[in-house]
């Protein structure tokens, strides 16, 4: 078995799957809120145009969300199916947010949108609304639970490791449901997934404004639209802030991939930086193709705008804080947020061969009885089993995610963002202060047309800024992505991937052929 070449596919199966499944769960979450505020409108003001509305809305929203969860459960099966030494290791853990979302979320969402969508006419009004409301907050607990289990990934806490099992167990259910990172990344993904579903209702309508259809359909709904779409965007902004404060924190090599930043200098005093004068953020900038490896000497850029302090000050609110570079971090000796010297990557590396030799010591020694042994070498290696990870590696290099993809990702994620944001402040002033100029004014539709596929465009970046950027980890330092994989064959994954993109691609086409029918009927066919 080509271990390098299973690896390989078996990340690229996941990456396909769970790019495809992306594609329609932030459309669920941000559609579900247009739907329901519109419902929210008919329920307080009785006008049945806001009854035609909400249907029409819920129609897209029914199509979606059945795509949605086909690609959903064939992701799941994935941690057992590629990934069984990830699943034998920490699945006390990570099965326990997939369990709960299926207990609550699932059930929750499966009653209400049967109700949402057969009880018009059956049930009263208020229960109707409310059942709607439901539909989408039992969506929103079900992402609670994913990001969950994904923070954890992140930022490993509240679990214990049991050497006579080879498992990590939770020690503090808390602890892991309510990180910092679990819940500043529900929040950015949440809001985020506002910003995209209210961009889809965006494009329609700027759709219909172009092709004079369904005119006064499209202006009403462009007051609720709008205006969400820009709290939606505004929200994203701030807790991607704290996202990345985040991440600094406690994954400083994908900061350091995130901005490119090789080398900062030494710190060894206070929060300090070598020269005084903090770290800058790379505004717009080219990479070096010909830069290799971390160290090699070549310059990381070709060009590069740069913001001075202005890294040091969104990390921690002060232009002088130090932020290690990639060389750094591999190095080593600079004073961290806690207080203590980082050690090089070398030397985790060392504790991490320490603290597998000390496991399968532990195991031997207790296979033979010899329980005074066995404790002496549980001792030594819960001592280093912080850097457990780090001895499956063979080279420092290997800890160093794609720097390119990470950088790129992270600049059109942003910068998109904040198209998007400037975009809902104009539509705003326009759908209340314009509102009957907004079939003629061209250029706004157009531009709200051209920047709904690029809201799928930047969730997408996102989320390889998250998951590229944490390489080679499925676990943040406990689990490298090599020792995490099935002992399968590579031919077979090879197989199943093909199978998948073309599976999920007639699912996708099927999708956009039915939202395109529907959309093209208009909101006056239900």
């Amino acid at each position: 078995m080509d271990l390098e070449s299973l690896v390989s596919w078996s990340r690229a199966q996941f990456a396909l799957t769970a790019m495809y499944h992306w594609l329609f769960v932030p459309l669920t979450l941000g559609l579900g809120v247009i739907m329901s505020l519109a419902e929210t409108k008919y329920y307080r003001s009785g006008d049945e145009f806001w009854k035609k509305s909400t249907k029409f809305w819920q129609k897209l929203f029914g199509i979606n969300f059945a795509i949605g969860v086909a690609t959903g459960i064939i992701l799941e099966f994935q941690f057992g199916t590629n990934w069984s030494n990830y699943s034998w290791f920490v699945g006390d853990i990570f099965g326990a947010p997939l369990a709960i979302e299926g207990i609550l979320a699932f059930f929750m969402e499966s009653t209400f949108i049967a109700v949402m969508f057969f009880g018009w006419g059956k049930v009263s009004k208020g229960f109707h609304l409310a059942s709607s409301w439901l539909t989408i907050i039992g969506a929103t607990i079900s992402a609670v639970w994913i990001l969950v289990a994904n923070a954890w990934m992140q930022n490993p806490q509240g679990m214990v490791f049991n050497p006579e099992t080879m498992r990590n167990e939770m020690s503090d259910f808390w602890a892991v449901a309510l990180s910092p990172t679990a819940i500043i990344k529900f929040l950015h993904t949440v809001t985020s997934s506002w910003t995209l579903g209210t961009f889809f209702a965006l494009g329609i309508c700027a759709l219909y404004l172009l092709r004079k259809r369904n005119v006064e359909f499209a202006r009403r709904n462009l007051k609720i639209i709008a205006p969400f779409g820009f709290v939606a965007a505004m929200l994203t902004a701030m807790t991607g802030h704290s996202s990345a404060v985040d991440v600094a924190t406690n994954q400083p090599m994908k900061l350091a991939a995130m901005e490119a930043i090789y080398d900062t200098g030494k710190c060894t005093g206070e929060g300090c930086t070598e020269d005084g004068k903090g770290i800058g953020l790379g505004v717009i900038g080219l990479l070096n193709p010909d830069k290799q490896l971390p160290d090699d000497g070549k310059p990381s850029h070709l060009f590069n705008i740069e913001a001075p302090r202005l890294l040091s000050y969104m990390v921690a609110g002060t232009g002088t804080h130090y932020v290690p570079g990639v060389i750094n971090i591999l190095e080593g000796g600079y004073r961290q947020p806690d207080g203590k010297i980082a050690i090089s990557t070398e030397e985790k590396m060392r504790r991490g061969r320490i603290a597998i030799d000390a496991l399968n010591a532990f195991r031997a020694a207790r296979k033979a009885g010899d329980s005074i042994s066995a404790e002496q070498h549980r001792t030594v290696l819960m001592e280093n089993f912080p850097y457990y990870g780090y001895g499956y590696f063979t080279s420092k290099y290997e800890t160093v995610p794609n720097i390119p993809l990470t950088y790129y990702s992270f600049r059109v994620m942003v910068g998109l963002g904040g198209a998007f944001l400037l975009l809902f402040l104009i539509l705003t002033w326009y759908a209340y202060k314009r509102n009957e100029k907004l079939a003629s004014t061209r250029w706004l539709l157009l531009a709200s047309i051209i920047l709904t596929p690029l809201a799928w465009v930047a969730s997408e970046a996102g989320w390889v800024v998250a998951e590229v950027g944490r390489q080679p980890w499925t676990i943040q330092n406990l689990l490298p992505v090599h020792a995490a994989i099935s002992k399968i064959e590579a031919s077979s994954v090879m197989i199943t991937f093909a199978l998948f993109f073309l599976l999920f691609t007639i699912m996708l086409v099927a999708e956009i052929n039915i939202m395109r029918k529907a959309i093209k009927q208009g909101p006056d066919q239900h």
